[in-house]
């Protein structure tokens, strides 16, 4: 698929403040309760983010969860915690739903936990002026608060009734649980019943959205060489030894791979030596080895990241060819995981982002644009994008993300829930 609409801006006009403010009575209703539930909103948000969520506290999520459902269950929403299965190791999913049959079948996507573990020193909600500190406050409990107070607003009018709206909040979308079949297998279920998918990751502007996610894959290179002492390395009988192999791969990788429009790949973590040790669950581990001797192993750990299926098949066979043209006396193997697919910039995408572009028009804030897909990290709505037509990046504003230094612009709070509630409004309406 053709991808050059990004370098495309709209070419919108800009209308008066008079024009921008037209709205229906009912909708004028809606932005006034959502004012008036504000101060709320706030509590609510330094409520969950004072409950540590780490991805491996799987209590804390858990926990997380539980306040969301009760807040769901308040405006008649039918909620349910679904556990992971033992082999998963993750806490489980956050599920509330209505049902009903006019407009647009809604699914609303959400993460409940953060990077941010039990053993982390960044723990606690902090607010100074317009600007709110803390674990989750961006990424994404911000943005699980917004879909929950866009949804009062809602209720709070009576509009969601004959309405099929399912809220999906994940317990693992930092560290995904494996296998995939059955960490995500109710968020698609819930997508195949749905029309539209909205996903409410941090945003990466006011005035952008995002119709397209890239992929992503792991990967893994394995080298062996012959030990022997130094003096003998390049000999016939002795070879190149494997990190000079795997010097070789990971070179021709750069020069021979690297290039494509919206494709990176990353070897993230690197060992070699006479003998090595990792262990996947800490992502750390251990070499030996010493200079008079010949390496024998070497160990790559990376990342890849594509648009496209056919763009991260191509990429894959490129770098098994690759692996496959050893050194002498070595031998190499790759091997890849499959994580997150890519979401497609599709024509239904961009309507979607009409659509919202209307609605940030209404308000007097401006248009909306397609976010770059190369700077934006995979989610959970990548999993759906098969499915249903997808608009994420509709959460809040903020820095810092995944860092201690994690920060929510409050200046914009109450805006980005006053458009979210607009979007589901005219969406359950068409």
């Amino acid at each position: 698929m053709k991808i050059a609409f990004f370098t495309l801006l709209f070419s919108v006009s800009l209308v008066t403040s008079a024009q921008a403010q037209n709205l229906s009575k009912t909708e004028k209703k809606i932005l006034s309760t959502v004012e008036t539930n504000h101060d709320a909103a706030l509590e609510f948000l330094e409520k969950v983010v004072n409950i540590n969520s780490g991805t491996m506290n799987h209590n804390g999520v858990k926990e997380v969860g539980m306040v969301f459902k009760e807040q769901f269950d308040a405006i008649n929403f039918n909620t349910r915690w679904i556990d992971m299965p033992t082999q998963v190791k993750r806490a489980g999913h956050l599920f509330a739903e209505t049902t009903g049959t006019k407009g647009k079948k809604l699914l609303l996507i959400g993460h409940l936990d953060t990077v941010f573990e039990k053993d982390s020193p960044f723990q606690k909600f902090k607010k100074e002026g317009d600007i709110a500190y803390g674990p989750g406050t961006n990424d994404m409990k911000g943005g699980d608060v917004v879909v929950l107070y866009a949804l009062k607003a809602l209720h709070e009018n009576k509009l969601l009734n004959d309405a099929q709206i399912i809220v999906a909040f994940t317990g693992d979308e930092e560290s995904t649980g494996k296998p995939l079949t059955i960490s995500r297998k109710d968020l698609i279920e819930a997508a195949k019943k749905s029309d539209i998918a909205l996903g409410f990751e941090t945003s990466t502007g006011f005035n952008y959205a995002t119709v397209a996610r890239r992929g992503s894959s792991g990967w893994e290179l394995e080298v062996k060489g012959k030990r022997a002492h130094s003096s003998g390395i390049f000999n016939d009988r002795v070879g190149a030894g494997a990190i000079f192999e795997a010097s070789r791969i990971l070179h021709t990788f750069y020069t021979d791979v690297k290039g494509d429009k919206f494709l990176t790949f990353n070897p993230g973590v690197i060992l070699g030596g006479t003998e090595i040790a990792f262990d996947t669950a800490l992502a750390k581990g251990e070499a030996f080895g010493k200079s008079n001797v010949v390496s024998q192993s070497v160990l790559v750990k990376g990342g890849l990241r594509f648009i496209s299926e056919e763009q991260k098949e191509n990429t894959r066979s490129k770098m098994k060819k690759i692996v496959e043209d050893n050194l002498p006396q070595t031998s190499a193997t790759i091997s890849f995981q499959d994580s997150y697919p890519p979401m497609q910039p599709t024509k239904g995408n961009l309507k979607l982002l009409e659509l919202l572009n209307e609605v940030s028009k209404d308000l007097d804030q401006g248009i909306v644009e397609a976010y770059d897909p190369g700077k934006r990290g995979a989610a959970d709505t990548s999993f759906v994008a098969g499915y249903v037509y997808c608009l994420d990046g509709l959460g809040t504003m903020g820095t810092g993300a995944h860092t201690t230094n994690e920060t929510l612009d409050l200046s914009t709070f109450e805006a980005l829930t006053k458009r979210t509630a607009l979007l589901i409004y005219r969406l359950i309406n068409q």
